[in-house]
């Protein structure tokens, strides 16, 4: 089950997705602090709370960790509405309120999404 990330962890994660490659403290730290002050020991701190939860995981190099997402931002944001939907009482109500809540271009892209998904079916189904 996947946690939800706070501000800090999410502006973290923005980042290691992003860059698509293990990232130092150091590496983080500086892309960070072209937007606010912040201090090393704190995104260490954000590091280390991200690979407890599950959403990172670090391997050492020197002196230094790397840290890695375990999970595209796609499969974490998936993960999140999954957790979400499943936690209703009426599943059908809430995804009709979800679908309320889509702009057209998001509707647009699920409705491509249902189409990828019932390809996927199919093919599955010709393949037994």
């Amino acid at each position: 089950m996947p946690r939800p990330l706070g501000e800090l962890e999410g502006a973290a994660m923005t980042r290691i997705w992003e860059w698509n490659r293990p990232a130092t403290v150091r590496e983080v730290l500086e892309d960070l602090q072209k937007e606010r002050p912040i201090a090393y020991t704190t995104v260490m701190t954000v590091l280390d709370n991200l690979r407890q939860k599950g959403s990172v995981h670090r391997e050492v190099e020197g002196r230094a960790y790397r840290y890695k997402a375990v999970s595209t931002r796609a499969a974490y944001a998936a993960a999140l509405m999954n957790e979400a939907w499943s936690t209703s009482d009426n599943p059908a109500v809430a995804l009709v309120a979800f679908f309320g809540m889509m702009s057209p271009e998001q509707r647009q892209a699920l409705r491509d999404a249902i189409r990828v998904a019932q390809a996927d079916d199919q093919a599955e189904a010709k393949g037994k």
